[in-house]
């Protein structure tokens, strides 16, 4: 009813901890442990956990799910939309991969008509999506995949290119290995579905294609999908063509996306000083009591969809990772994008690793290991030759809990949340920015927004001159960039959600460099940034200081308890959709509210 259920950040820890405890045998043991983790901004789990957990409210405590394998045929695609609705109804974001629907003008025999192709479907996915968000108290998130080798890539590539178009979908190409082979030897690639050869084209053409979209338009992304599918853990009994919205979860059909980071700016000793480190004991202990709590969480949670938690409970993924890593770099007297740094960052998210798997194992002795769990298939998996020997020796003992373990999100509101400490992986964007706040009553405030690590070196230091190995996403070159993102990658056995800032002077020929070193440095996928009159600028630096970007950000949701009067007349968009099994075309109807001055979509 929009009553506070937390007064104090305090509150909502209590809250948390409670909910994530009650799932022990001995929850009075274990809320305290959980306290003191979410305690001073230490573990920070996502979004979905913070807002929900011990609310009774009835939604997901998962940030996103990786939705069921669409059907070829039109009742299963519209059986999928309606899995998709009930899903982001409870907040859950959703992934889809598309390339299971026949091309546009596939024939079938024995029907006179033709398909109109996923990229028709696309576009009632994206209506609902806006329709959800209109419902609900959070913003639509889904991801669109599309393998390279579909007849309807290149209309999937230049999609969004239209402005109107699929505004609620991030879309990403999901690469293969031999498209990159057939790109670097420049071969001819085919384009085919269901063993029928649509096209036939030089791949390297496809692949500018896919460059010049990006380059133009910041999306397509990639996903290297058979890197992802030959290291994944669970490779014996799953394949996946599909990622959370944020690209740092490739999931299964039905698989849930349970996020949490570990502020590493808050385990430093000694920060900015001779012999500052990383407290790597603390760390450990951190990472333990987290993953217990993200374990915890799959049986605490509710499912919009009982396929969901089928899938959740066989194998109990969870996806740990990092946030206030440039933070910490810079607190260390690190720059971040040097080789140093890059050495240093893998060294961390090795320990995080062995800390978060020895955890798993001790669950699995407790608790049992996940139900899907097989020897021979997991230790077998790509991810698992690099991991230690003695970790190794444990799982074969003990089995494992956590089917996967490591994961790095974006994490741009916890971030905020917890001081401004740099977000996931990437680097400080800015030193010191003004956030406009649309407020409810539809007047803006400023509010200076300095990041966290800065805050601290004002703290100690005064007005002494920022050393140079302050840098920031401003005066990083894109290549430094990647060597981070493949740095973190070797130690996360999910991936990472991480953008590429590039120059918008940048030329086209280096840009495509970037997306080439990102495959060769063994990099699970890649998406980058480069501002542009067509594409704007998420975050930009203002004319009057480069220390001051300014960015538009909507403040506390406004709550709608009764629903709105219906006018007489409303104005819509009617979208045609054609398929060969039926006789007829169908016609969706999705009409807008003009509400405040802005378009909300009212009905379907």
């Amino acid at each position: 009813d929009g009553t506070p259920i937390d007064n104090t950040v305090e509150d909502s820890w209590h809250r948390i901890a409670g909910a994530l405890a009650s799932v022990e045998a001995s929850p009075e043991a274990w809320e305290p442990k959980f306290f003191d983790a979410l305690s001073d901004f230490k573990f920070l789990p996502a979004g979905r956990i913070t807002a929900g957990a011990g609310t009774e409210r009835s939604v997901t405590l998962f940030n996103c799910f990786v939705m069921g394998t669409i059907p070829d045929s039109m009742g299963g695609i519209f059986e999928m939309l309606k899995e998709a609705a009930l899903t982001m109804q409870q907040g859950g974001g959703i992934g889809y991969d598309f390339t299971t629907i026949r091309p546009k003008g596939a024939k079938v025999k024995g029907v006179a008509a033709d398909a109109s192709g996923p990229l028709s479907f696309m576009d009632v996915w994206d209506a609902m999506c806006r329709t959800i968000m209109s419902a609900g108290s959070r913003r639509g998130a889904m991801m669109a995949t599309m393998r390279c080798d579909h007849p309807d890539i290149l209309d999937f590539i230049t999609a969004k290119r239209d402005p109107a178009r699929l505004r609620m979908f991030n879309v990403s190409v999901l690469v293969t290995d031999a498209f990159m082979d057939a790109v670097k030897s420049n071969d001819s690639w085919c384009l085919v579905f269901e063993g029928e050869v649509f096209k036939t084209m030089k791949a390297v053409d496809l692949w500018d294609q896919i460059m010049s979209s990006t380059f133009e338009f910041a999306e397509p992304g990639v996903i290297f999908i058979d890197r992802i599918n030959k290291a994944n853990n669970l490779s014996y009994c799953e394949t996946i063509a599909a990622t959370n919205p944020c690209g740092e979860q490739p999931l299964p059909p039905y698989g849930a996306c349970l996020l949490g980071s570990v502020n590493m700016a808050r385990l430093v000793s000694k920060p900015f000083a001779k012999g500052a480190k990383l407290d790597e004991a603390a760390m450990a202990d951190l990472v333990a009591t987290a993953v217990r709590m993200m374990d915890n969480v799959v049986d605490a949670s509710r499912f919009p969809l009982e396929a969901q938690r089928l899938e959740a409970k066989a194998k109990r993924r969870i996806g740990l990772g990092v946030t206030g890593l440039a933070d910490a770099l810079l607190m260390v007297g690190l720059r971040y994008g040097s080789e140093e740094a890059a050495v240093q960052t893998e060294t961390w998210m090795h320990q995080i690793a062995r800390a978060a798997y020895l955890a798993s194992v001790d669950l699995a002795k407790e608790k049992g290991a996940f139900p899907l769990f097989d020897a021979g298939g997991y230790l077998a998996s790509g991810a698992m030759q690099d991991m230690d020997a003695d970790v190794r020796d444990l799982i074969a003992e003990h089995g494992i809990r956590n089917a996967l373990l490591t994961s790095i999100a974006p994490t741009g509101t916890i971030s905020l949340y917890a001081g401004n400490v740099s977000s996931g992986i990437e680097p400080v964007f800015a030193y010191a920015y003004t956030r406009k706040v649309l407020q409810k009553d539809g007047s803006r405030t400023e509010e200076e927004v300095i990041d966290y690590a800065v805050q601290m070196w004002r703290d100690k230091m005064g007005d002494a001159e920022l050393p140079n190995y302050f840098v920031n996403a401003q005066t990083l070159a894109p290549l430094e960039h990647v060597r981070m993102q493949a740095a973190a990658q070797k130690w996360v056995d999910s991936s990472i959600s991480k953008t590429i800032n590039c120059p918008e002077d940048i030329s086209f020929e280096a840009f495509k460099d970037v997306y080439m070193a990102a495959w060769d440095q063994g990099c699970k996928g890649c998406t980058t940034y480069r501002p542009n009159a067509v594409t704007g600028s998420v975050l930009s630096v203002s004319s009057e200081s480069e220390n001051t970007p300014e960015i538009d950000m909507g403040a506390d949701v406004v709550y709608i308890n009764e629903p709105l009067s219906r006018p007489e007349a409303l104005e819509g968009q009617t979208y045609k959709v054609k398929w060969p099994d039926s006789a007829h075309a169908i016609y969706i109807t999705v009409n807008d509210l003009l509400l405040n001055g802005h378009r909300r979509p009212f009905e379907v």
